[in-house]
């Protein structure tokens, strides 16, 4: 699994980090996203997927490999 954000396209709400907290932070400032980890272990897969699902701007992408 391979992770990707659009920090332009993020609004801030913080979906991602409640789902997948190993995963995701969100900036100090203005709470835009950081990706933690782009290559995930397994383990967290489903949180990431999730992450993803919920997260209203669609800013996140997960590519299955």
């Amino acid at each position: 699994m391979k992770v990707a954000v659009e920090q332009g396209k993020c609004i801030a709400a913080g979906h991602c980090v409640m789902a997948a907290d190993a995963v995701f932070d969100q900036r100090e400032d203005d709470g835009i996203v950081v990706l933690l980890d782009e290559n995930p272990p397994d383990e967290l897969a489903d949180e990431v997927r999730e992450a993803a699902a919920v997260c209203p701007a669609m800013a996140i992408h997960v590519h299955e490999e």
